[in-house]
């Protein structure tokens, strides 16, 4: 199962690379992690790597570029996402954002030294920037690209609304959306039934985002779509029924399949027509291995399967 550019459905996530998130640095340890978890990855059959300038502040890309730089034609291989636009603990705040034509160029330019490559396949535009002057935000992806160090452009945690504006300005296409998506965070598909419902009101997720994604050709990425284990390992004691009931009947599906029960768990996303991506950021190889068949699982799972997971999950029927 591809998506609209070909490649596979699934990405890899690289949050969880490059040690802890304190100014450490990193080693041989990390490096040779990374390693592992790129060959686990791309043993399953994923080919696009996701970063963001601010993983593990810069270490992220570091490590996964001290690869990169250690294993020839690896970066012909595979295709680089990275994200700009959260600042860290700078100018006496926790974070803020800052999608300025100077902090875009200059960011992804140290995400291109930290990588060791020239370019990055997908820039993402890593979330809304209240002061972005979106004139100032299109020439500086303008000059990206015709440097040949930008070749798409994305963004993420966006609604459609503002994608639609910022599109507006620019002269290449928003390619991709990332988004919290996942059997545990469904915000996203509780919108799309709860209109005229007195539930919308708990409901934050900006009607209409999936499907101006669906009609613009935007794909839709899913970080957070194996819901931090909570479905498939762990303990019983630590989640509530609903939980408790979800991951049983995953248990109960991945058996009927003869898949792990990440591969429902991911496939369940896949089955949704907007042809979501699902992110995956365990640095686990085994774990990564669990995915196999998340494509496999969605193309066989049935439309009570499908439903009878999201009833489960929510803990009380549809409206």
């Amino acid at each position: 199962m591809t998506n609209a550019n070909g490649r596979g459905r699934l990405i890899y996530g690289c949050m969880g690379l490059g040690g802890p998130w304190e100014g450490t640095s990193y080693g041989a340890g990390e490096i040779d992690q990374a390693a592992a978890v790129i060959d686990a990855a791309r043993q399953i059959g994923i080919d696009l790597f996701d970063h963001a300038d601010i993983y593990r502040n810069g270490k992220s890309e570091a490590v996964f570029g001290e690869v990169l730089a250690r294993s020839q034609g690896l970066r012909g291989q595979i295709l680089l996402q990275t994200k700009c636009g959260i600042r860290l603990q700078e100018q006496g705040l926790n974070n803020h954002y800052d999608l300025s034509r100077e902090a875009i160029l200059d960011r992804v330019n140290g995400s291109l030294k930290r990588l060791q490559t020239d370019y990055v396949d997908i820039l993402l535009l890593h979330r809304p920037d209240p002061l972005m002057d979106v004139r100032e935000a299109a020439a500086a992806v303008g000059q990206l690209l015709d440097e040949g160090k930008v070749r798409q452009l994305g963004v993420s945690n966006m609604s459609g609304a503002q994608i639609a504006y910022l599109q507006d300005r620019l002269e290449t296409p928003v390619v991709a959306n990332q988004l919290e998506m996942s059997l545990l965070r469904r915000d996203w598909l509780e919108s799309t039934v709860l209109v005229n419902h007195p539930e919308a009101a708990t409901c934050s997720f900006p009607h209409g985002t999936i499907e101006y994604c669906m009609e613009k050709g935007v794909e839709l990425q899913a970080y957070g779509s194996l819901a931090q284990g909570r479905y498939t390992g762990a303990r019983s004691s630590d989640l509530s029924p609903a939980e408790s009931a979800t991951a049983a009947m995953l248990q109960e599906l991945a058996e009927q399949k003869d898949a792990a029960p990440e591969s429902v768990l991911l496939g369940w996303l896949m089955k949704h027509p907007a042809k979501i991506s699902p992110v995956v950021g365990t640095t686990n190889p085994g774990r990564i291995g669990a995915c196999a068949d998340a494509a496999a699982a969605a193309e066989t799972m049935t439309r009570a399967e499908w439903y009878g997971l999201w009833v489960a999950a929510r803990g009380t029927n549809l409206p």
